[in-house]
């Protein structure tokens, strides 16, 4: 498995036109775009920094995992997503080494990249994302 970079850090909010205010007028990062992602019902903003983006993530359904995130932890940081080669390869990889996946296949997410999640009882608490995307 190759980690390319970091790819993004999610950020759970509870309203992004909010938060939003916080990372374009106030950090002045510039505001690259809004997409809903009805599968895992999130709606989600990107921030670019650098070569990495800030990725803020408002559910769109009480049922939706960071409905269920900020009514466990409120908000913060969510996630870290590491792009990587060949997320197939990854996953498998991972998986040969023990690592406990919430994802077995990759699936839709934003800007059409193929993700996948690590489970956080295997990654020290922290969930990890796994990313690819086509260049």
């Amino acid at each position: 498995m190759k980690i390319l970079k970091i790819d993004h850090i999610g950020i759970a909010v509870e309203k992004i036109d909010e938060a939003k205010k916080l990372y374009e007028e106030i950090l002045g990062l510039e505001f690259a775009g809004k997409e809903t992602v009805e599968e895992q019902k999130v709606t989600t903003a990107f921030f670019p920094v650098g070569d990495s983006e800030v990725e803020l993530l408002e559910s769109t359904s009480p049922d939706g995992p960071i409905a269920k995130f900020l009514e466990k932890r409120g908000p913060g940081f969510q996630h870290i997503a590491f792009r990587v080669e060949n997320i197939e390869e990854a996953l498998q990889e991972l998986k040969e080494k023990g690592i406990r996946l919430i994802d077995e296949k990759p699936r839709k997410g934003a800007g059409g990249a193929k993700i996948a999640f690590l489970h956080p009882k295997s990654t020290f608490g922290v969930l990890v994302e796994l990313c690819e995307r086509e260049e």
